[in-house]
């Protein structure tokens, strides 16, 4: 029977409705929660540390509930209750900061539904240490970790039409200390280059890095350089590997460069195929003869860049090129794709655009081709439904700070055309800055304390998994910082909290089998994130290339209203340690959330599905994808009676779905034989839609029957001359 179609024994059910009793959640966080405690902090049992303690709350429904009811001990006897609304809190002065374990909530009839474990130490600035959906009454026994002095129950939902009603709000932990508190901020090491404009020999340590990083694919050299606001003369700075150059101006418009910001192919004898992880941000380029070079194909962005001129995107030469991605940028001039096979361009400004070659493909593009797929094809989106700019390291006067840059809805242009852009300042000081030798254990103790995470460029290996629980939380990396998880464990999770921001990092897994390396949300997550979505922002995935790798899954999001904002997840086809098993990872990104939005997803090569999607009202603008290389042969990709699995699968039992401009290419070099039925798998359905489809067989190295289910003519009548079969809509 064919595995079309099969849900992942995992899957939420059909219906969407994701409701959990409390029980259930803290055993799908448990693990992951007590793990963030570092084994200094374990040494002392948890205690009852609120019992008598000082209690506060929003209200109360009369003079016989007060919040001391809740921390008198005497468990069925007295009790707070609050008046009938929600938005109520009960909180509690444990008189000094502790580390906190557990929280034991025991409800009267009216409980609540929904509700956040805050902590602070001063009572009046809040971190979400944990929160609850779906509460069912009862006695909720939630794990918490991380610090602070007060505490509180932030009620959100009440699950009666009465208020919110408490026997005993019971918190534990420790006050031994638990070990040193670790300080945010300090240096940024030894790896970012941070310069002015009167640092002496600025292009001489640009070209030395290059030398170093140039043909470096695979090595271990990590380098960030960032240009202090002011105007650089007389500048080529080429970008190699690992490589990442950022203006540390809030705008672009702080940090001018009089030359340019280059990517060339000369390494690969003008093939920029394999140019891959770097970036350049947050700066203001006037190209020597007016066009900047910037040859790239995956993994590389150019994110708030002003380019006084033109921008070409094809090597010396107009060689071979595989990219790429463009936003929140503004390019005066004509961007000249030439020869990209593929490039995806968000919430930007041009001067015009030249050829169309495979898919590029436009949301929110000021000056923008019109959409004309299958002929040029360009696939154009008026606006972006919803974006929320990658978030950025500058300098306010003297001191370093991260911008954390506000949601867009319906997007057109760059967020900096008015001026300063809109968001949030976070001090350094906020921030673990995380540099080459830290411990899992010591990441886990700063995001336990509170403290966001700032990767300096280095190679990070982990042997237990970095827990992100706390809402709002943002883990920026600088020049591709890469994280690789020792012994099987998954290299990251998120909990179901709101507005976590993932941004500038590589994921690089290990030789021992991970069962995933990136999770958004645990199973069956259902809070609603709506007003303040989880971004994945240049969070790249590697299996294998730099020695052996494996991992079942890749990417796993289970929280609703996340967004996918440029991603590779990427099973190697070439470097060390890849093989049909050597490399081994059936699938690459699986999708469980609703509301899920994906802008800009590179996925390519898995074993077996590259893209599956459970997920209600997902959407997913621009994909390129090519299926694995090394299949052995057609009995190795053989789905029950179908030939090969799909680049991107959405579940029968989805039933809104919308995507545009999707490419899937095949070059099945080990037996050129092998068939694909098809590129695309979706029900038809009326709600179920999509735009501007391709599948190309790359010089007739195997070939596909269809683009999508039955739709679409097979690639094999186009021989090895690599035209693409389309579908302009489905269904």
């Amino acid at each position: 029977m064919s595995s079309v179609g099969s849900p992942p024994a995992f899957r939420r059910p059909a219906s969407s409705v994701r409701r959990a009793t409390v029980g259930a959640l803290v055993a799908s966080l448990a693990g992951g929660l007590l793990a963030v405690l570092p084994a200094a902090t374990a040494q002392a049992a948890p205690t009852l540390l609120s019992q008598g303690k000082t209690a506060t709350a929003s209200s109360t429904e009369g003079a016989a509930f007060a919040a001391s009811a809740a921390v008198d001990g005497n468990l069925t006897g007295t009790r707070w209750a609050s008046q009938w609304t929600d938005a109520q809190w009960v909180q509690v002065d444990l008189g000094q900061s502790a580390t906190l374990s557990r929280a034991l909530l025991t409800w009267e009839g009216a409980y609540g539904k929904s509700y956040e474990i805050q902590a602070s130490e001063n009572g009046t600035e809040w971190r979400t240490v944990t929160t609850v959906t779906g509460g069912d009454g009862g006695t909720d026994d939630v794990t918490l970790s991380g610090t602070g002095r007060y505490v509180r129950m932030n009620g959100l939902t009440r699950g009666t039409g009465y208020g919110y009603s408490l026997w005993e709000f019971q918190v534990y932990g420790s006050t031994d200390g638990g070990g040193p508190t670790l300080p945010g901020g300090g240096d940024l090491g030894p790896n970012v280059h941070v310069i002015d404009p009167s640092t002496p020999n600025i292009q001489a340590k640009l070209d030395q890095v290059f030398r170093e990083q140039e043909s470096a694919q695979f090595g271990a050299g990590r380098h960030a350089f960032l240009l202090k606001p002011g105007t650089y003369n007389n500048l080529n700075a080429q970008i190699g590997f690992y490589t990442q150059i950022a203006g540390l101006g809030l705008r672009p418009g702080d940090t001018t460069i009089n030359g340019d910001v280059t990517v060339d192919a000369g390494w690969f004898n003008g093939n920029a195929t394999q140019n891959f992880w770097r970036g350049a941000e947050g700066l203001t380029l006037n190209p020597v003869n007016g066009t900047n070079r910037w040859a790239v194909s995956q993994a590389s962005s150019f994110r708030r860049m002003h380019v006084k001129g033109g921008l070409n995107l094809a090597p010396n030469g107009y060689g071979w090129a595989s990219g790429g991605y463009i936003a929140d940028s503004k390019i005066d001039g004509q961007v000249g794709n030439y020869s990209q096979q593929q490039w995806y361009t968000r919430d930007s400004s041009i001067g015009g655009w030249s050829n169309s070659v495979w898919n590029q493909t436009f949301s929110g593009v000021e000056g923008a081709p019109a959409t004309s797929f299958p002929e040029p094809r360009y696939t154009t989106l008026d606006t972006t439904p919803i974006s929320r700019e990658k978030p950025y390291l500058y300098l306010d006067g003297n001191e370093y700070k991260v911008f954390a840059p506000a949601k867009r809805v319906n997007a057109r242009g760059t967020s900096w055309a008015n001026g300063t852009p809109q968001g949030e300042s976070v001090p350094l000081s906020r921030f673990y800055v995380v540099k080459p030798g830290a411990t899992a254990a010591t990441i886990n103790q700063a995001l336990a304390q509170g403290l966001h995470l700032l990767f300096t460029p280095g190679v990070y290996h982990v042997d237990q998994t970095i827990n992100v629980n706390r809402a709002n939380t943002i883990v920026l990396g600088l020049g591709l910082a890469t994280i690789i998880p020792d012994n099987g464990v998954t290299a990251m999770k998120v909990a179901d909290v709101d507005g976590v921001r993932l941004a500038g990092f590589l994921i690089d897994a290990g030789p021992v089998n991970s069962p995933t390396l990136l999770e958004l949300g645990p199973q069956n997550s259902g809070a609603d994130h709506a007003a303040n979505p989880t971004t994945v922002q240049d969070v790249y995935i590697r299996i294998g290339g730099a020695g052996a790798g494996k991992a079942t899954t890749s990417v796993v999001v289970n929280s609703d209203d996340a967004i996918i904002d440029h991603t590779w997840v990427w099973r190697a086809d070439h470097g060390e340690g890849w093989g049909w098993e050597t490399n081994r990872a059936d699938y690459g990104v699986r999708v469980n959330g609703d509301d899920v939005l994906a802008t800009g997803l590179f996925v390519e090569h898995f074993n077996k599905y590259d893209v599956e999607w459970y997920g209600e009202r997902g959407r997913t603008i621009f994909y390129q994808n090519e299926k694995a290389y090394d299949a052995p042969n057609q009995a190795a990709i053989q789905n029950g009676t179908t030939k090969g699995y799909a680049a991107y699968r959405v579940d029968d039992s989805v039933n809104t779905h919308e995507a545009w401009g999707l490419g899937s290419y095949c070059n099945y070099n080990v037996d050129p034989t092998i068939v694909q039925d098809h590129g695309f798998k979706a029900p038809v359905k009326p709600n179920v839609k999509f735009h501007s489809l391709l599948v190309v067989s790359l010089g007739g190295m195997g070939h596909y029957n269809h683009v999508i289910n039955d739709t679409g003519a097979s690639t094999i009548p186009a021989g090895t001359s690599t035209v693409p079969s389309t579908v302009v809509n489905f269904p």
